[in-house]
């Protein structure tokens, strides 16, 4: 299946956006090394996106209270057919129905932002200067050379922490400047990945299902790990995308964790659960061989 309508929308949508800058005044040329009408394009794409699926976000929160607040009777289903799968399977399925609760809700918005994270990483891979196919996917041969000439702080947005010399020659680029400013937008894009992970799970709390709790592990720790390899390989542009996703998810999720608020339950302190410790009413007893202390004499000198 041909990919093709995926770099054709995401183009559409980046250029766009870089037609609006540009009409609205923000200078086409470098300011502080950077062409800000690109950044932005890349911002507002991200901005777009997460408009365009904010409906899902909330969904997803709700289908996650709703998996809270039916645990114990997961549980009691799960004791009561322990050695019969299907028919277990059978009662989960309908007891989500009837609480509106879906299991795969959470991945649903991950899964919907991965195309156009593919669709800009290809579009971002093919914008270098000796690339002849310069009007593929709308693009004019002005807005190519435009795209191909952006750069952010002085690096080129489709250079990469891994561009070659020969490459970044072609650019006119520092590799020392591309190292850094790549190099620092990958520690943000970790720090920030790791940042919104736990922002979920300090809300939501660790998951008392061993697969579901090895999933959120997997996210909280796994993903920033991986992102170090990965980030090596990623255009400049399509990191700025994954740090904006980032920071628009953390003031995203604060919002609507604030507005549907986990229930009150036990107090989730890391991946432990404490409760409070009762108050003591009553007067613990002495203990054999144990001379009771008289208040009245506490810290009175004879």
């Amino acid at each position: 299946m041909s990919l093709d309508w995926i770099y054709w929308g995401i183009s559409w949508l980046l250029l766009r956006w870089h037609e609006l800058w540009d009409g609205i005044g923000v200078p086409a040329t470098k300011v502080i090394g950077t062409n800000w009408s690109w950044i932005l394009a890349i911002v507002f794409l991200v901005i777009t996106v997460r408009i365009l699926l904010f409906p899902l976000f909330v969904k997803q929160i709700r289908s996650q209270r709703a998996m809270q607040a039916i645990q114990p009777k997961v549980k009691e289903l799960q004791a009561k057919h322990k050695g019969d799968k299907e028919t277990l399977q059978r009662e989960l399925m309908e007891l989500y129905r009837k609480e509106k609760a879906n299991p795969l809700m959470g991945c649903l918005p991950l899964l919907l932002q991965m195309p156009v994270f593919l669709g800009l990483l290809h579009v971002l891979r093919r914008i270098t200067p000796d690339n002849n196919l310069t009007t593929l996917y709308g693009w004019t041969d002005a807005q190519f050379k435009s795209a191909a000439d952006a750069q952010l702080l002085g690096a080129p947005i489709s250079a990469k922490f891994g561009s070659t010399a020969g490459e970044l020659a072609a650019w006119g680029a520092s590799t020392t400047t591309v190292k850094i400013v790549s190099g620092l937008l990958i520690l943000t894009m970790m720090v920030t990945t790791y940042l919104t992970s736990r922002q979920m799970i300090l809300k939501t709390g660790w998951s008392e299902d061993p697969q579901q709790k090895m999933i959120q592990r997997l996210m909280l720790y796994g993903i920033p790990v991986t992102l170090l390899i990965s980030g090596y390989l990623f255009p400049i542009g399509v990191i700025i995308y994954w740090v904006t996703t980032n920071l628009f998810s953390l003031g995203q999720q604060f919002w609507v964790l604030k507005k549907y608020p986990p229930p009150p339950a036990t107090v989730k302190v890391g991946e432990k659960t404490k409760t409070a410790a009762p108050i003591a009413t009553t007067v613990e007893a002495p203990k054999p061989g144990v001379k009771p202390a008289n208040p009245k004499k506490r810290g009175a000198r004879r």
